[in-house]
């Protein structure tokens, strides 16, 4: 009503003010004056009151401004030809400026439009988690139609609400109407002829392998319907929707299938560990004991002794490698016991030494504690376990005739413990792989192992609340670094 009314003012004032002037001016001079208003109610107000415009713009031209004055009577015959060229002209003037305007508000419409859609493109892009996927399209609905959204799928043939706006209704028979428009691929709901009586409005999101889920909206109280306009808008969202959707369900397959390869790659490292390094102390005690049992031929003590000290080594070997294995099975599970007790630093590396005795008395091994090192709490055997394989693998990846040292001291809160050798050193590609279940570095041949040391090592380290690091030396080798706490952590 109120640009009619407007309208019906600009005309008015334009009349009044060539009242003014029509004696110094010809009437039909004044008919720019009048076109000029209905060019301007068209742009801003568009068909409609421009029309009104020309058709009263004619009439006041004639009643007022052309004699005899106050009369629609002509005198003059030429005026009829003015007023038909008015006519006509405001009313093309007309409906081009509201065409002019309808195109302009079409086009900053598509340009909202396309704007709101790069923006969610641009918030999916940054993930490909589903949940995260389906939180942003949520909250860009909402906002973009300033309702409350939510969001339904397919979970194990029922469609469920994945991710709610509060203030969205949620009730047995709002979901009734969800799976409705996913199974059927038709809008319903709110605004609808299907099941109006529903508070929200669903559309589904489908692409070319089927329905994936559905969106609703709940709009204010106020809005009486769905727009075209927020109709093609939904129907852009929806295919944009859907495509994220599948992008975040094949990622989310895909993370599935990479846990399958590498569970399928531990499972086959540990039957090569036990096929290859289980297999090969089990040959060597099985041929002692036969060879024993057969007792072919006579065999003297010093033999018989040797046959039996091989077979020993070869099952305290197996034992370790046995205990190994499960002592990963504990950290895996989580079910490893770590008993805390304050213990010397000085005592857990002698009883390792001790253990490794017959490996490390040829080796030049230098130890560097302080004697007033404090005690630190610690479970004194899976500690002990620590430094053996640290010790044990310093000793095997380094020559027997180069250093291997040991350090300890006190930084902050920590106690920092250093194992170097002067050996082989770590390829680059294996540093941040080497505390990995079953993962071998590239190393010599003759060098054997399972591939479980460094990662229960780590897992013992992370027990105690600590750390364990390594790297290469600058020059030759490589260093081990134990970090552990000096006081017990609160649970």
């Amino acid at each position: 009503m109120a640009p009619y009314l407007v309208s019906i003012a600009l005309v008015a004032l334009t009349t009044f003010l060539g009242a003014f002037v029509r004696k110094t001016l010809e009437p039909a001079n004044l008919v720019i004056f009048y076109l000029l208003i209905v060019v301007i109610i068209a742009v801003r107000w568009g068909k409609g009151p421009a029309i009104m415009a020309s058709l009263l713009s004619v009439l006041a031209f004639d009643f007022f401004l052309v004699t005899p004055y106050l009369t629609f009577a002509v005198s003059d015959v030429q005026y009829m030809f003015t007023f038909t060229g008015l006519l006509i002209v405001g009313l093309v003037v007309s409906a081009l400026a509201s065409k002019t305007r309808q195109q302009a508000i079409e086009a900053a419409g598509r340009e909202e439009q396309t704007a709101m859609l790069y923006r969610l493109s641009k918030d999916l892009a940054a993930t490909d988690s589903l949940e995260t996927v389906l939180d942003t399209i949520r909250m860009n609905v909402s906002q973009i139609f300033d309702c409350s959204a939510a969001l339904f799928l397919q979970v194990e043939h029922t469609v469920t609400p994945s991710s709610v706006d509060s203030g969205f209704p949620i009730n047995e028979h709002e979901k009734a109407i969800a799976a409705w428009t996913y199974e059927n691929g038709k809008p319903a709901g709110w605004g609808t002829d299907t099941l109006p009586a529903a508070k929200a409005y669903y559309f589904p999101l489908k692409t070319s392998q089927g329905p994936l889920g559905v969106v609703g909206i709940c709009f204010k109280e106020s809005k009486k319907g769905i727009e075209p306009r927020e109709e093609h808008l939904l129907s852009a969202l929806a295919s944009q929707t859907a495509v994220a959707i599948q992008r975040a369900k094949l990622a989310e397959v895909s993370r599935q299938m990479e846990l399958v390869r590498q569970t399928e790659k531990l499972q086959a490292a540990l039957l090569n560990s036990i096929s290859h390094d289980l297999r090969t102390p089990l040959v060597s005690i099985t041929g002692v004991l036969s060879g024993l049992l057969q007792d072919l031929s006579p065999l003297d003590s010093a033999t018989r002794k040797e046959l039996l000290e091989t077979a020993y080594e070869e099952s305290v070997h197996l034992n370790q490698l046995v205990g190994n294995l499960l002592d990963m099975t504990r950290i895996e599970a989580g079910t490893l016991k770590v008993r805390l007790s304050p213990c010397e630093l000085r005592d857990v590396l002698g009883a390792s030494l001790q253990v490794l005795k017959d490996k490390v008395e040829q080796r030049d091994i230098r130890i560097d504690i302080p004697s007033d090192l404090p005690e630190i709490p610690m479970d004194f055997t899976l500690m002990m376990r620590v430094l053996m394989n640290l010790v044990d693998n310093a000793v095997k990846y380094s020559a027997s005739d180069t250093l291997i040292e040991i350090t300890a001291k006190v930084l902050n809160d920590h106690m920092e413990i250093k194992i170097k050798d002067e050996g082989f050193g770590i390829p680059s590609q294996d540093l941040e792989h080497i505390f990995d279940k079953f993962y071998r570095a590239l190393k010599p041949r003759q060098i054997t192992g399972t591939g479980l040391g460094l990662s229960i090592c780590r897992g013992i380290v992370e027990a105690h609340g600590g750390r364990i690091l390594a790297e290469n030396n600058l020059d030759k080798g490589a260093t081990f670094t134990v970090s552990l706490p000096l006081a017990r952590k609160e649970d």
